[in-house]
């Protein structure tokens, strides 16, 4: 099968986050172990999900990680001109569908270089990565990380994260955070506002102490140049609350993203946001006895990625993908996991990120095709 034919079979799998994956990680083991290489799944409690990871060639240290992710997110509410689980050739030089770009184009670029890694005589191995569950959180990230640690024998030295990034490599990405805020007050007549303690008006004390901590990363001058914006940043992206102009709102709720360079740190921010919340409570239930302030998890942490340019896999990377340039990115991917568990990780695959989870997603057929050469490419590293 070429790259397009194993595309085409890929998108037709709609999983969604948080969806079974057991039909789209069942084909692909079939077709890894029809080429004879033993593949490995590791399911969830339920059985109804499944990481996949498998090696390609000698039980040697310092080979290369292939990881990539089979869940896509949803298409309800965006208006398609295609149907978004069937790969459409429009002949403009793009192929549409859900998944096409972020990141089954990966994947397919991976499974159709598969022939080509099998039959030759490679020094190092390369190991395929794929997981479940990433569109929701990268909650799989850790645990497929770890176990290239823990079941093979030797240590894999790089991990290739097949984001699409227009075939540029990626070496930093800004670490993620998602909450949400839940305030209880007290309802009255809006005359009484001093006599009661409005939800709506706390969350705005709130999300106003969001944007000072923003603001106080800025005059710190804790910039890295190396991202746009170089600072990290807080975002109140969903608010909501209150039932009627004239009446004190006992609930509101927003939800609101932190996106640290890898210089701050998540936990300091969500700690002293907390520290602030618990104030708040102790100075206003002298007013309302059960006001309170909920904070909800809504995405885990997801680590920052920081590769060094002495690190020798920016120079790999560079050179089998053809690009001298490196660049950092603000959305949430496993690299910063694989950096975690040791791996020299970096982020290069096929397709733009402009294009992922947007109605008409589209990979163009020169970039799959690049993204077949860059793993040729390695496939020529590797036998060196």
């Amino acid at each position: 099968m070429n790259v397009e034919d194993i595309l085409r079979k890929l998108v037709a799998f709609p999983v969604l986050g948080g969806e079974s994956n057991l039909e789209i990680i069942h084909w692909i083991a079939d077709y890894i172990e029809s080429y004879d290489i033993p593949v490995n799944l590791l399911y969830n409690d339920e059985k109804t999900k499944a990481n996949l990871h498998c090696r390609i060639g000698p039980e040697v240290d310092n080979g290369v990680i292939l990881s990539g992710h089979t869940d896509v997110v949803p298409v309800e509410g965006q208006e398609w001109d295609t149907n978004p689980f069937q790969l459409v050739d429009k002949g403009d030089g793009k192929l549409y569908a859900r998944g096409a770009c972020d990141m089954k184009g990966f994947l397919a670029c991976c499974l159709a270089v598969l022939p080509e890694m099998v039959k030759a005589n490679l020094k190092r191995p390369i190991y395929f990565g794929f997981t479940y569950d990433e569109e929701i959180g990268c909650l799989q990230g850790p645990a497929l990380a770890k176990t290239f640690n823990s079941f093979y024998k030797e240590t894999p030295k790089y991990a290739i994260i097949g984001e699409p990034s227009l075939l540029k490599p990626i070496v930093g990405q800004k670490g993620i955070y998602i909450m949400e805020t839940y305030v209880n007050g007290s309802a009255g007549h809006s005359s009484r506002i001093k006599q009661e303690v409005s939800a709506i008006h706390e969350s705005m004390r709130l999300m106003q102490w969001l944007e000072n901590r923003m603001d106080q990363f800025i005059s710190e001058e804790r910039f890295d140049a190396r991202f746009e914006p170089p600072h990290s940043t807080i975002h109140v992206g969903m608010m909501q609350g209150g039932i009627a102009p004239n009446v004190i709102a006992d609930k509101a709720h927003f939800y609101w993203d932190l996106r640290t360079i890898p210089m701050d740190s998540v936990d300091t921010v969500v700690s002293e946001y907390k520290a602030y919340c618990r104030a708040r409570e102790a100075a206003l239930r002298r007013i309302f006895p059960e006001f309170e302030i909920k904070n909800i998890e809504n995405h885990p942490p997801v680590p920052h990625l920081d590769t060094k340019d002495e690190d020798d896999v920016v120079d790999f990377i560079k050179t089998i993908c053809g690009d001298d340039t490196t660049t950092t990115v603000a959305f949430a991917s496993e690299v910063g996991q694989y950096a975690n568990e040791g791996f020299e990780s970096v982020i290069c695959g096929p397709g733009s990120i402009a294009q992922a989870h947007r109605p008409n997603e589209f990979i163009s057929k020169e970039q799959l095709q690049k993204g077949c050469d860059m793993l040729q490419n390695l496939v020529h590293e590797l036998k060196q």
